[in-house]
C-alpha cells in the first residue's frame, strides 16, 4: 500500500540524513517526520479521490464530500503538528482516535467493494480487511510510540 511505502522511506531517509548530518539517529524525530508526510500524502487523496471516498461514508452522514474535505485537511493540521514537539502529544492522541474512527469506513467500503480512487464498485472487497486491519493497528501503534509515549 502506497501510504506505507512512503512512510518506511522518509523514516529511512529521516534517519540516514540525521545519523550523517548529527551524528545521531534522532528515531523519535524521524518516525514523526516519516508519519507527518506519509499523512500529507494520504490528506492529498481526500481531494484528489474525494467522489471515491465519499462513497465510503454510511448514508447517514450528511454533505458527504465536505466532509471528505474537512477530514483531509483535519488530517494534514494533525500531521503538521507531529512536527513541533509542543503540540506532538495533542496531535498523536487526536490521531488514534481518528484512526480509531475511520476503520469502519474503511471496514464498510471493502464489504461494498467500494474503489475510492475510481468512486466505482470494483473494489478488492472483505479479503483487503485482511491488510488494512493489521495496516491500521499498525498505524496507530506507531503514532502512540512516536507521538504519544516519546514527547
Amino acid at each position: 500500500m502506497k501510504p506505507l511505502l512512503v512512510l518506511f522511506t522518509v523514516f529511512i531517509l529521516a534517519l540516514l540524513i540525521f545519523r550523517f548530518t548529527q551524528n545521531e539517529w534522532e528515531l523519535v524525530h524521524s518516525g514523526n517526520i516519516a508519519m507527518s508526510i506519509m499523512l500529507l500524502f494520504t490528506a492529498f487523496g481526500h481531494f484528489k479521490f474525494a467522489n471515491g471516498m465519499a462513497m465510503m461514508l454510511p448514508d447517514f452522514v450528511p454533505y458527504k464530500k465536505a466532509f471528505v474535505y474537512i477530514t483531509g485537511i483535519a488530517e494534514a493540521i494533525m500531521g503538521f503538528a507531529l512536527l513541533f514537539p509542543q503540540y506532538r502529544y495533542a496531535s498523536g492522541i487526536a490521531l488514534i482516535i481518528f484512526l480509531v474512527l475511520v476503520l469502519p469506513a474503511n471496514i464498510g467500503a471493502a464489504f461494498r467493494r467500494i474503489d475510492y480512487e475510481k468512486a466505482g464498485y470494483g473494489g478488492k472487497g472483505p479479503e483487503y480487511l485482511w491488510f488494512r486491519i493489521p495496516m491500521q493497528i499498525f498505524l496507530l501503534s506507531w503514532v502512540f510510540y512516536f507521538s504519544v509515549i516519546n514527547v
